[in-house]
């Protein structure tokens, strides 16, 4: 506890890069909830944009908005 899951479209990071982005986001989970590293796992779950509303934004965003800690601002 706690797990981090980013559902985000398709991208290939680099390996370089999904380690700074592991080491930002596990320092901030560990400072907020009072846990320390090795408690943090996180996870990052590609989603084809066809697939985003259906997948992603109908269940765990407009379906559960009290979960939300920041909504999304999308760009038309």
């Amino acid at each position: 506890m706690p797990h981090v899951t980013i559902q985000h479209f398709p991208l290939d990071l680099a390996p370089e890069r999904k380690r700074r982005l592991a080491d930002a986001l596990t320092a901030l989970v560990v400072a907020e909830f009072g846990t320390y590293e090795g408690a943090v796992s996180i996870a990052l779950e590609p989603v084809d944009p066809g697939d985003w509303a259906a997948a992603v934004y109908q269940p765990r965003i407009a379906g559960r908005p009290e979960q939300l800690i920041k909504a999304p601002e999308y760009r038309r």
